[in-house]
């Protein structure tokens, strides 16, 4: 198995719930997990995500952090301010389904958006969603790329 080079983990306040979320709606599947730890790593068309549960919000001591809780602040919802993460699927309207079908929250619902790549143009449909503790997803499908021309992006 190739590592990947990089893999956000997310602090999530209920594990079980998360990969109700992330398994069921969304189609990630776990590659392993340490339920004795609350920790699960997750892979969906090449995306990596490992989840970590924590009953912790505040900052971690410095001997926390040593041994692997790497709370550098507080952790107030929603969680994972100020990112998004960007999520490449095959079928983002299958996606949409499930999370319709369950009445989950969508963000921002499908939509074709063409964006600017140097001299190109990058067509995808995406969607964005909340997960359960408040990370922005943005998941998409590519559409192709064309020329850039009169249209603006």
């Amino acid at each position: 198995m190739n590592r990947p080079t990089l893999v956000p983990e997310l602090y999530v306040t209920n594990l079980g719930r998360s990969l109700q979320f992330y398994v069921d709606l969304l189609g990630f599947q776990i590659a392993y997990q340490r339920p004795e730890t609350g920790f699960a790593a997750l892979s969906l068309e090449g995306a990596h995500l490992m989840l970590e549960q924590t009953a912790a919000v505040e900052a971690a001591t410095d001997e926390e952090f040593a041994q692997g809780q790497w709370r550098t602040a507080r952790l107030e919802p929603p969680f994972g301010r100020g990112i998004s993460l960007e999520i490449t699927v095959a079928d983002v309207q299958a996606v949409s389904a499930r999370l319709l079908a369950h009445s989950y929250p969508i963000k921002l619902g499908l939509q074709d958006k063409w964006y600017r790549v140097n001299d190109r143009l990058q067509g995808v449909r995406q969607l964005l969603v909340l997960d359960p503790d408040g990370y922005l997803l943005r998941l998409d499908q590519t559409l192709g790329q064309r020329a850039v021309g009169a249209e603006t992006v």
